[in-house]
């Protein structure tokens, strides 16, 4: 009996070693392939983060270029308006000589003696 597991022996060591040695090369390529598959992802995950970054650069400095955009706009609009207040201001101050040279005119023309509705000596009709 002994001999029969003696003979046995070196054939089931031998199936053994082979069984271990089947097994580590499993372990082997799956833990290569597991390996690969962490580095595909970590590259998706690299590439997929470098995406969102430039989207997100892109829709911040698209919205900084558009305050830039609309900030030069105001800037011209209020210089346009700093324009034409000053005419406005110009015209305004030609009206109020004007009106003031009417009414000193008026004020002597009601003092002379012209009939109402008359040309006075000033040339102005007096309602006096």
């Amino acid at each position: 009996m002994e001999g029969a597991k003696a003979a046995a022996g070196p054939a089931a060591g031998g199936q053994l070693e082979s069984a271990l040695l089947h097994i580590m090369q499993q372990h082997h390529h799956q833990s290569l392939r597991q390996r690969q598959q962490t580095e595909r992802a970590k590259k998706d995950a690299l590439r997929s983060a470098a995406r969102v970054a430039g989207h997100l650069v892109e829709a911040v400095d698209g919205g900084v270029q558009e305050l830039f955009v609309n900030e030069k706009r105001i800037e011209l609009e209020a210089r346009a308006l700093l324009g034409t207040i000053a005419r406005y201001r110009k015209q305004s101050d030609q009206w109020l000589a004007a009106s003031n040279a009417v009414n000193s005119v008026l004020k002597v023309c009601v003092r002379c003696c012209c009939p109402p509705f008359l040309l006075c000596s000033c040339l102005i009709v007096c309602r006096f």
